[in-house]
């Protein structure tokens, strides 16, 4: 079977530690950002409570830009794969999504 592929977004709309996009799956929440120059896509959905972490629209990174920050509770996760490094998520890590950038295009992955 052919893998296809749904764009959703420039890769030049995404800075480092910067804003990330959101986009959804299944009307299910979910976003993008860029860490150590590559592009990560999560379910927006805290380890702990099933809140969405942007304290506004697209703000996941904490302060620093090293970390992403569920707002509501100030669970940390790692940028790189979601890994819960403190605060309530209790080891539960965010749900990675695949995602590929290609000629200055991010694509979802879909089977």
């Amino acid at each position: 079977m052919a893998e296809k592929a749904r764009l959703i977004c420039a890769s030049a709309d995404l800075v480092e530690g910067g804003r990330g996009v959101r986009f959804e799956i299944e009307q299910q929440p979910c976003f993008l950002v860029r860490y150590c120059g590559e592009v990560h896509a999560f379910f927006n959905r805290c380890g702990h409570l099933p809140v969405e972490l942007d304290w506004q629209e697209g703000e996941f990174f904490d302060d620093s830009g090293l970390y992403l920050i569920c707002a509501t509770h100030g669970a940390l996760y790692s940028p790189a794969n979601g890994r819960c490094l403190g605060g309530r998520c209790n080891g539960k890590g965010l749900q990675a999504i695949a995602v590929i950038e290609i000629d200055g295009q991010i694509f979802l992955k879909e089977a």
